[in-house]
């Protein structure tokens, strides 16, 4: 009898902590509250961050995450593509961008091209359900060509990127693609960036 006792006691008190924990909540009081427990490798930043020093980054690791992205786009080879976007991106948005490339090089639509030149024209940066939202606009100016005809071209963009944690480091986990501006086709014009961080 004793012996029930103390077991109907253990399970009280086992419900009772998870009541508080529920109360307190839940995954805020086990250590997963704006971000991982434990800093994490992000590109564009020298040392692992947690989610606040990630949104006090968020500019340079914007600019780190396009630049990888335009230098898998510039290889030549499917998996030279994959493995270059994989080291940004992870989940839908490795696999979007991943399919538009390698498509695109399966339909021998890609020209030589070489960016000259990758700016951040503005945008906003929010973490938010522990994960940075960035939305941006940039401007690349590039050099493309097919056999011995080469052109400047200049496109402007805009879209909407998601950077969330995953098991081993902070990663692209949406990409959405919101606008395209060819109308400064072959110029771009340098500009103060006129991004806002808000937290």
């Amino acid at each position: 009898m004793a012996n029930y006792s103390l077991r109907m006691i253990g399970i009280v008190a086992g419900v009772a902590v998870l009541a508080t924990v529920l109360l307190l909540g839940g995954a805020r009081f086990l250590g997963s509250s704006n971000g991982p427990a434990a800093p994490l490798p992000a590109p564009g930043v020298a040392a692992p961050v947690d989610g606040d020093a990630l949104m006090d980054a968020s500019y340079n690791v914007t600019i780190a995450v396009l630049q990888e992205i335009y230098a898998a786009f510039a290889e030549t080879s499917e998996t030279a593509i994959y493995d270059g976007l994989a080291g940004v991106a992870v989940g839908d948005a490795l696999s979007a961008l991943y399919l538009e490339r390698a498509g695109a090089l399966a339909r021998g639509g890609l020209p030589d091209q070489v960016v000259h030149e990758l700016q951040l024209l503005g945008g906003t940066w929010d973490f938010e359900n522990g994960a940075l939202r960035a939305d941006i606009r940039w401007a690349v100016l590039g050099e493309v060509g097919h056999a011995e005809h080469t052109h400047m071209r200049g496109n402007a963009y805009s879209a909407v990127l998601l950077i969330s944690a995953t098991e081993t480091a902070w990663r692209l986990s949406e990409f959405e693609l919101t606008d395209v501006d060819r109308s400064d086709n072959g110029t771009l014009t340098t500009i103060e960036p006129l991004g806002t961080v808000t937290q």
